[in-house]
């Protein structure tokens, strides 16, 4: 290995929402941002459609916006945190107006806001119909591009953590060139920030892209951070089933819009399901979705009578997927699938962003700071990513002091060619076996059975391929955990367990070593 290398910047891993706005946020502290890909591209942030949930109305409030995430998070969201969240929302998105987001607005200049599940009042600002993520990506990459204390390292790949006694000290990462692999190499900075994303791509049938496969968490447990919330998995109801991985989305603003959710004989199944029919909570609507297709009867989203053309324009994205899989949405209605959309659990955090391990923030999808519970409040994950990625930065300028040099050397990498490649066959089985065990609907048999796949393809793997073991501790965590809670809440459903238990309305806490000490007995018993 090439010795380390050295440098005062603070290291953010990721290019999405969180890393971005944490950057900006810290100028004109040296930062080094660790991004897989030209910036912009491969981040769920760019992906979501929906856009970011906030109080801006003046007949809605951030209490009120709490209230629906508590009640979204069934019985395990922090109310401190969701109080402080929504609180600060407002204020995050007047921040990215002023950088250029161009957020839709009336011709009185107010936002136009979307009504989504299980939201009490119209209070989701969009861009474009269902551009919001790629729009406000764009925005702060501008931003960034311009602001020199911002060093952007593209294609290179966070691999792992450096830890001593419970303190991160250097992270490793290597090229991202799947053709050209590299050996590790390893960056001490002043300090760490993970953003990087969560671990819907573990799944077979997912909305995430293609990199984002829990190897951000994995590595964080792996150095022994303690992980949160980690069974629980948000499953999006309307992921267009075309047989395209990553599978395309429909946002749930069209539900909002009014869309209808029917089967292949035409029934509207939602009103016999739920109250509020497809506006009920996520997790709710993900497994009537499934329930449909496991009968055969071909779930779909029905967009024609409420939307007619206006689905072409006023949801660009939506119209595209359609058009590319042959399917005119102004004539036919969507197919859909319930698909590994969010990862609720995550890295645990404090009210600082801080991860059990010091000198270690962490914000967005990676990390678990209370706000989402079992099940997230739709377009809540956004502005998550916001507020933590401001938190995480001010808690790491006090943590390192107000002096610095704001002339600080670019971090220059060479890589060394080697290293062990990913074994696309194994990642392939990996993804076959938590959708088809850890998905929607779980019990006792499959997580157990899930368990003991992943320890065989992780025994099989070459040991020095970092990439693949961050997948499968992720994995780890996330079958575990779910073994571990009898019953069923938000997005964790266990078929032998289906209702809520009292005595487990309370966040879970699991670091890998006991994870994998439950794998190892559950191996050792079903031997």
């Amino acid at each position: 290995m090439t010795s380390p290398i050295l440098t005062d910047r603070v290291i953010i891993v990721g290019a999405g929402l969180g890393a971005l706005y944490a950057a900006l946020r810290l100028a004109p502290r040296p930062v080094l941002m660790i991004s897989p890909e030209t910036l912009g591209e491969g981040a769920s942030s760019a992906w979501a459609q929906g856009g970011i949930a906030a109080a801006m109305d003046s007949g809605d409030s951030a209490s009120s916006h709490a209230e629906d995430t508590v009640i979204a998070g069934a019985g395990t969201v922090d109310p401190a945190v969701a109080e402080r969240v929504t609180q600060e929302a407002y204020d995050h998105i007047l921040e990215l107006t002023s950088l250029g987001t161009p957020f839709d607005r009336t011709e009185d200049g107010d936002y136009v806001m979307s009504r989504e599940a299980a939201h009490s009042y119209a209070r989701v600002v969009r861009v474009k119909g269902d551009q919001a993520g790629r729009e406000i990506m764009q925005a702060l990459i501008a931003e960034v591009a311009k602001t020199p204390s911002v060093q952007v390292l593209e294609g290179v790949v966070a691999t792992g953590l450096q830890s001593d006694f419970g303190i991160v000290k250097g992270i490793y990462v290597a090229s991202a060139d799947r053709e050209k692999p590299s050996k590790p190499v390893l960056v001490k900075g002043a300090s760490y920030l993970l953003a990087g994303g969560g671990s819907g791509g573990l799944y077979k049938l997912t909305t995430n892209p293609p990199r984002i496969r829990g190897q951000v968490i994995g590595f964080a447990a792996r150095a022994g951070a303690a992980i949160g919330d980690a069974e629980f998995v948000q499953f999006h109801p309307t992921a267009i089933d075309v047989g395209k991985d990553p599978a395309p989305l429909a946002t749930e603003a069209l539900r909002g819009e009014g869309a209808t959710l029917i089967n292949k004989d035409g029934k509207r199944f939602m009103l016999d399901v739920h109250k509020d029919a497809e506006l009920a909570p996520r997790d709710v609507v993900a497994r009537a979705i499934f329930a449909q297709t496991q009968a055969g009867n071909r779930p779909m989203l029905d967009t024609r009578d409420v939307l007619g053309e206006r689905v072409l324009t006023e949801f660009p994205a939506v119209a595209e997927a359609c058009a590319e899989a042959g399917i005119d949405p102004v004539k036919d209605a969507i197919p859909v699938a319930a698909a590994a959309h969010y990862h609720m659990g995550g890295v645990l955090t404090d009210d600082t962003g801080s991860s059990t391990l010091s000198n270690l923030w962490v914000c967005g999808e990676a990390s678990s700071t209370g706000l989402h519970g079992a099940n997230r409040l739709a377009s809540n994950g956004l502005l998550e990513a916001l507020v933590y990625a401001f938190i995480c930065s001010a808690s790491i300028e006090a943590e390192l002091g107000e002096r610095f040099e704001e002339d600080c050397d670019l971090v220059k990498l060479d890589f060394v060619a080697g290293g062990a490649p990913v074994d696309d066959a194994a990642v392939a089985e990996l993804r076959d076996t938590m959708t088809n065990n850890v998905g929607v609907v779980r019990n006792a048999a499959s997580l157990r059975r899930a368990l003991v796949d992943i320890a065989r393809l992780e025994a099989a793997n070459d040991p020095d391929c970092d990439a693949f073991l961050n997948m499968t501790a992720t994995a780890t965590l996330i079958t575990a955990a779910a073994l571990m809670r009898e019953e069923s809440r938000g997005g964790h459903f266990r078929d032998d367990f289906p209702e809520a238990v009292d005595a487990l309305a309370h966040r879970s806490e699991l670091t890998l070593d006991e994870a994998i000490a439950l794998r190892d007995q559950v191996a050792k018993e079903d031997a």
